[in-house]
């Protein structure tokens, strides 16, 4: 089967995993690889997986546009501000990794097809992709959703640099996303770095006030869509379905990574890492195949 090139912006933790997930696919390859430092752990992996590199950032698809035909940026929201009107003039399809805001909020098991008439994507957070779906079901079941807060944990390990830089970017994008996909206005997100050794497993709850909550309804509909997630992440697990606890709704899931570039505790990387490769294999079968 013909595979569609695809081009990874971005050398660290989420380029890198993204670069493993793809050399799997039945539909993706990397054709260019490209960071700033051509000594980079990630620069090196991928060498070492016969990939062709380049560390001259976004130069080197302007000066070879042939080169792919969607584009991952796994850099940071203000430098995807940058390359964003690059790539549109390009004519690529870009999946937007970064909290930028710019292109359409995707959330693969609730708008993926929709997402698909857009050129450029956004992916959200990684505690978007593993609280969103929750909220969008909490938004769908219930009509008065006077509040919603999102707490995620992760290991410290897994938050590089780039995660680190973006965290303002995170919590609003994350924030803004919870009220577009759930209805409710007044939102809430917390992101925890836990230090602790051994690391732990990305675990995300979801707290909502829900005037006369439909339980019942809500579990059905939560486990559908857990069902859907695992699909394209495995990894995805619902620790404590739809509660009621002190007068709030409660909802609390874990994810843990495949093990492709980091250890399975950075279940955070792999669950947007996962969602964006679902959108570009889409985009692959709609648009290249």
């Amino acid at each position: 089967m013909k595979k569609i090139r695809v081009a990874i912006l971005g050398s660290g933790n989420i380029g890198t995993d993204l670069l493993i997930k793809i050399q799997r696919s039945k539909y993706l390859e990397c054709s260019l690889f490209i960071g700033r430092n051509f000594d980079s752990p990630g620069m090196i992996k991928a060498r070492g997986l016969g990939v062709q590199t380049s560390d001259r950032s976004i130069q080197a698809i302007i000066d070879n546009p042939d080169v792919c035909d969607i584009v991952f940026d796994a850099t940071s929201a203000a430098d995807h501000k940058v390359h964003a009107p690059i790539l549109k003039e390009l004519e690529k399809k870009v999946i937007d990794m970064t909290p930028a805001k710019i292109g359409e909020m995707c959330i693969p098991a609730v708008n993926l097809h929709e997402c698909l008439d857009y050129d450029n994507v956004n992916m959200v957070t990684c505690g978007g992709q593993a609280s969103i779906p929750l909220a969008y079901a909490i938004g769908l079941i219930h009509d008065n959703v006077d509040y919603i807060e999102v707490v995620s944990s992760i290991s410290s390990k897994s938050a590089g640099a780039a995660t680190r830089i973006n965290l303002d970017e995170y919590i609003e994008t994350t924030e803004n996303a919870l009220s577009f996909f759930s209805g409710c206005e007044k939102t809430k997100t917390i992101l925890n770095l836990n230090p602790a050794h051994p690391c732990i497993d990305m675990q995300t709850t979801v707290f909502a006030l829900v005037q006369k909550p439909d339980i019942e309804r809500l579990r059905a509909k939560v486990d559908e869509i857990v069902e859907q997630i695992q699909n394209y992440v495995p990894g995805y697990q619902l620790l404590i379905p739809p509660t009621i606890e002190n007068d709030r709704l409660v909802i609390m899931v874990k994810v843990q990574g495949a093990g492709d570039y980091l250890p399975s505790y950075a279940g955070n990387l792999d669950i947007i890492n996962c969602a964006g490769i679902a959108m570009a294999e889409e985009y692959a079968k709609k648009y290249f195949l």
